[in-house]
């Protein structure tokens, strides 16, 4: 199947396929910000509800009998919730139905994950840390269980009275930056909430008059966390402060269609992502293990034991492939081609030219 079916879509005149074609763009493409892939059988079931040949109700059904007939055996595999998910997305994304509420916010996360997590659509009732690879391991401080429902009523409340009129565009831009990191700092679920709250701020986008048809979502997904990661942590010893010029670089994108240019490497709290300030640029094993510690923190935790037995294997200079991939790690073509991908996407290899297609070597600046 083609690389990227739904980019003819989303070029199309023809207003309900265009917008199917976003929907479907950005749902799978926000799979990524929980570093989550869909599968083929999905984008071929996406294709289907595109052309007409069936419904979002009858794509969701689909999706429900392959995974009863065809269940994981691997505990650590998220494909099953990848595709429900998308499918969910580009369902409620194809509708124009909306309230600025945060019932409207909960119920979201209940549409997304009912069956997926246990606490669809309830607030969460215990703390949470979580270990982010653009602040080198460290977590932003979210939301105390206690008081989530109190803060999500007072954002919703403040947003509300907000007026945006006479307002330049810059300044509407950073408001909308600070409203939607604010919001996702409160991390109101166990689960699920970048996805929650990226769906629950493209529709409400929409009613402020944004078009939001583009691929920015679909194609920067991680970028658009990580943004939010840096606009809700502060390090004031080391002087880091949080900030929200990468959000509203990725928003600018996205409601103005400017072309910044969006590199995950660019928001790690050293900086341009580069080679770590105590490793010896002279000393090849020090950089690799300086290189696990944030790969450990990108991946999951069987990706990232692959990643780690590459760069062991490969080290910085060797040029590989996937058929290299799949001798040293014993993968399938499929999960090899994955894994190279996953790597690219989070520029952690580069492409190598002259040697011929699909061939990389790590980069030392962005390991």
């Amino acid at each position: 199947m083609n690389k990227d079916p739904f980019q003819k879509y989303i070029r199309e005149s023809e207003p309900d396929k265009r917008d199917k074609g976003y929907a479907w763009h950005t749902a799978i493409g926000l799979q990524a910000v929980d570093g989550l892939k869909t599968s083929e059988y999905l984008t071929r079931t996406a294709v289907r509800n595109i052309e007409g040949e069936i419904s979002f109700e009858e794509a969701n059904a689909l999706l429900q009998s392959y995974y009863e007939e065809n269940p994981s055996r691997d505990e650590e595999d998220r494909t099953e919730e990848a595709d429900k998910v998308a499918a969910r997305i580009a369902a409620l994304l194809s509708e124009k139905a909306f309230s600025f509420t945060p019932n409207e916010y909960l119920s979201i996360h209940r549409k997304l994950f009912a069956g997926i997590y246990p606490q669809a659509g309830c607030i969460r009732d215990y703390n949470i840390t979580k270990k982010e690879w653009v602040l080198d391991g460290a977590t932003v401080i979210y939301g105390s269980a206690t008081e989530l429902r109190a803060t999500l009523d007072y954002d919703f409340s403040e947003e509300k009275k907000f007026s945006y009129r006479n307002l330049s565009m810059d300044e509407i831009i950073h408001h909308l930056a600070i409203f939607v990191s604010r919001l996702w700092q409160i991390h109101a679920f166990g689960e699920g909430n970048t996805r929650t709250t990226a769906v629950f701020f493209i529709k409400y986008l929409r009613t402020l008059g944004f078009d939001v048809t583009n691929d920015i979502f679909a194609e920067n997904a991680w970028y658009f966390r990580n943004a939010l990661v840096r606009a809700n942590y502060n390090d004031l010893k080391n002087g880091i402060h949080e900030t929200t010029e990468f959000l509203e670089l990725f928003l600018r994108n996205l409601l103005l269609n400017e072309d910044h240019p969006l590199h995950n490497r660019s928001l790690h709290i050293r900086g341009l992502y580069g080679i770590s300030k105590k490793a010896n640029i002279d000393d090849p094993k020090a950089n690799i293990e300086s290189a696990k510690a944030n790969i450990k923190n990108a991946f999951t935790v069987k990706t990232a034991s692959h990643v780690c037995q590459l760069l062991d294997g490969f080290g910085f200079q060797t040029i590989f492939g996937r058929a290299d991939v799949q001798k040293l790690l014993d993968l399938k073509p499929t999960r090899s081609t994955e894994l190279l991908r996953e790597m690219a996407e989070k520029e952690i290899i580069e492409p190598v030219s002259g040697y011929g297609k699909g061939k990389y070597r790590f980069k030392q600046q962005a390991v």
